[in-house]
């Protein structure tokens, strides 16, 4: 089975600073990617604020459930809640979901981050789905990612297909490794050093060679940070790429992935 998959941290459906509401160009933008199962971040279930401020192209719906729209299943994991409203991750599919989860992983009281796990019921095999926005400190980077970890070796079983994606904020991709090893994942960038063959692999996981790099996605008008991952487990990686240039750059401060997915 094949599988088209986008992550894109949509920065609330706003410009900066809230004063432009991106959302209707954003779920037309989403629509163009023709992606099977979207991982967002920056979701916004509420906000009493800007639904006053842009009352005219405000959805009146969660952004989860306007972008879905009447053709995508969708769920969501609230992690930021303030007084007038609250915003988390959420995932967007052509398939149902059978069920979800959002898993508190703030490390401290100032950045509210999650894990939200979804199982997809797809023709082929259920597919654990992970959607993932990791904080800005690397001590809290490198619990979340042991959280993370935890989570999917306690919930998807070694032989079950994985996607986990989302923003990671790991710019200095110290992050892979260990999710590597721990969960036996690629990330889907990994596959440009795979053509090279297994020898030249095995020898950059091994440290013997130049380290892997992700793709750049921040800031999106030109992007020279690496900050959002695809790591998959159960498939090969068809093809892989950022979104980028100008429509890009007036929808979210970070540039979408999308990858093509064959499951194994």
């Amino acid at each position: 089975m094949k599988l088209r998959i986008a992550t894109y941290n949509i920065h609330k459906g706003v410009s900066s600073f809230g004063r432009r509401s991106r959302i209707h160009a954003l779920k037309q933008a989403l629509s163009s990617m023709e992606a099977d199962v979207m991982f967002l971040q920056e979701v916004q279930g509420r906000h009493d604020l800007f639904a006053l401020r842009h009352a005219a192209n405000w959805p009146t719906e969660a952004q989860h459930e306007f972008l879905a729209g009447d053709t995508l299943h969708c769920a969501y994991g609230c992690n930021a809640v303030y007084d007038h409203g609250h915003h988390g991750n959420a995932l967007l599919s052509n398939f149902p979901i059978a069920s979800s989860r959002n898993q508190d992983v703030s490390d401290h009281a100032y950045e509210a981050r999650g894990i939200l796990h979804c199982i997809l019921d797809t023709p082929t095999k259920p597919v654990h789905c992970y959607v993932v926005h990791l904080g800005l400190f690397a001590g809290s980077r490198k619990r979340q990612a042991e959280a993370l970890i935890t989570a999917v070796s306690n919930s998807a079983a070694n032989d079950e297909p994985v996607i986990i994606a989302g923003d990671f904020n790991d710019w200095g991709n110290h992050l892979s490794e260990d999710l590597r090893k721990g969960l036996g994942v690629v990330e889907v960038f990994d596959e440009k050093v795979l053509r090279r063959g297994v020898g030249s692999y095995l020898r950059q996981l091994s440290g013997r060679g130049p380290k892997i790099q992700p793709a750049r996605t921040f800031p999106a008008a030109m992007p020279f940070l690496q900050l959002d991952r695809i790591y998959v487990r159960g498939f090969k990686v068809e093809s892989a790429q950022v979104l980028h240039g100008p429509r890009w750059a007036m929808l979210s401060d970070h540039a979408p992935i999308v990858a093509t997915l064959n499951m194994t």
